[in-house]
């Protein structure tokens, strides 16, 4: 399942000070019921109903790509699961250019029900249409899931002493959507149509359901997907929000050799790319053992790769060198920089 040109990476975030001058103080909430709003940083509302917390998140593409409703679904339904609750319904919305647009609708709406069939959720509705200000169909999807009983879990939860996980690997998405976007620039820089072939089907990772209820089964304290930004964005917010400094031994990240091919030939940084499919836990030392056993049951491959301490930031030690990095930048991303350096494909 390979993404093409127009994805959502075509879109990117407002950097935190716009957001916190234009966005959030118009989206607070006086309502008791609401547990989690508008929050940097965090991916889902939390709001009770009932004896019940339902958890909502919604998550749109753009583009003109082959399986775009079966990744809007698997994307959205990543940000439920990391806080601990299994999607269980989704509204859809999508949009096509013109009303004659019927095949590539019912081609969505297929792909959809393919990636809930593999989730075991319901479309429980949404919203159909064409607009002629659209050269490209958009998709958002709206996940939404009960817990009873437990409490979520909060990208601010990361706890002095806990390990870091690192599942699946480094850059999953971005190399899949350069090996599909940027194919030609990649057969000029050296790399073989097998080679790209491999690179494509990592976007079939993009899933972290299973490993992120996994996790929360035994007694992780935060869990992030890896999305625009990379890991060190992730690990910055984590690191920000929970006012911890996560050290992390970059010799111990996991990077597919594919990722690292491409990484070589166009010159990008693996810890700084669009990955979804991956994810950043921390876990208590003292739930290790059982993490690694709950992770080798369902085949997710994963690594320990540091610690979280007393400070704030994130610091990067490799080779016998620190490097430490502080500032919180989501609308940064490599995969953007190759669009700036390749304008052509766009």
């Amino acid at each position: 399942m390979g993404a093409r040109k127009g994805n959502k990476l075509a879109m990117s975030k407002f950097p935190l000070d716009i957001l916190q001058k234009a966005v959030f103080p118009y989206a607070e909430s006086q309502d008791p019921d609401v547990l989690l709003g508008a929050a940097f940083g965090e991916d889902v509302a939390l709001t009770k109903v009932g004896n019940c917390i339902l958890a909502s998140h919604v998550d749109p593409i753009v583009g003109a790509i082959s399986n775009i409703g079966w990744l809007a679904v698997h994307v959205a339904c990543n940000d439920i699961a990391t806080s601990g609750i299994a999607p269980r319904w989704i509204l859809l919305l999508v949009l096509v250019p013109r009303l004659e647009d019927v095949d590539l609708l019912q081609s969505i709406m297929r792909d959809a029900r393919k990636a809930t069939s593999e989730l075991s959720i319901s479309i429980i509705g949404g919203h159909t249409g064409y607009s002629a200000g659209l050269s490209r169909p958009l998709v958002a999807v709206t996940a939404l899931g009960t817990l009873v009983d437990r409490e979520p879990i909060y990208t601010g939860g990361a706890q002095h002493g806990d390990r870091i996980l690192v599942t699946k690997g480094l850059a999953l998405e971005g190399t899949a959507i350069l090996a599909e976007d940027f194919k030609d620039v990649a057969r000029e820089l050296g790399l073989t149509q097998t080679e790209l072939e491999e690179a494509r089907t990592l976007i079939e990772q993009v899933s972290v359901v299973p490993e992120a209820l996994a996790l929360v089964e035994h007694g992780t304290t935060a869990i992030r997907n890896v999305t625009r930004g990379g890991l060190l964005e992730t690990l910055l917010e984590t690191a920000h929000l929970s006012q911890v400094q996560l050290k992390v031994e970059v010799s111990r990240l996991p990077i597919n050799p594919i990722v690292t091919r491409f990484a070589q030939l166009f010159q990008f940084d693996p810890i700084s790319i669009i990955s979804s499919g991956t994810l950043v836990a921390t876990i208590p030392p003292s739930q290790s053992r059982i993490v690694s056993q709950a992770l080798d049951a369902i085949g997710i491959p994963f690594s320990f790769v540091g610690e979280v301490l007393e400070g704030f930031g994130v610091e990067l030690h490799e080779a016998g060198e620190v490097i430490r990095h502080t500032e919180i930048q989501p609308e940064k991303d490599e995969l953007a920089r190759m669009w700036e350096l390749y304008p052509r494909q766009s």
